[in-house]
């Protein structure tokens, strides 16, 4: 299992964010604290909050998703 943490700013960044995840087949969680969503849901995401530091986990690989993991990542 791969894990990221990641910062999302805006609702452009997020669409970006659900978009490529939407693109894999395999699962994909975004949490914060003890709260975890599928990543593959924008509404899901979004009511994370923005400005905050998440945590991606997820079990495959996929080069464009790593992408954008890597434009939001933190550190």
């Amino acid at each position: 299992m791969n894990e990221r943490i990641i910062k999302l700013t805006d609702a452009e960044e997020v669409q970006d964010f659900v978009r490529a995840a939407g693109h894999c087949d395999f699962d994909i969680d975004i949490s914060y604290q003890r709260i975890v969503i599928d990543a593959k849901s924008i509404l899901g995401v979004m009511g994370l909050g923005m400005e905050r530091e998440l945590t991606v986990k997820y079990g495959g690989e996929d080069f464009e998703f790593e992408n954008v993991l890597s434009k939001y990542s933190v550190a």
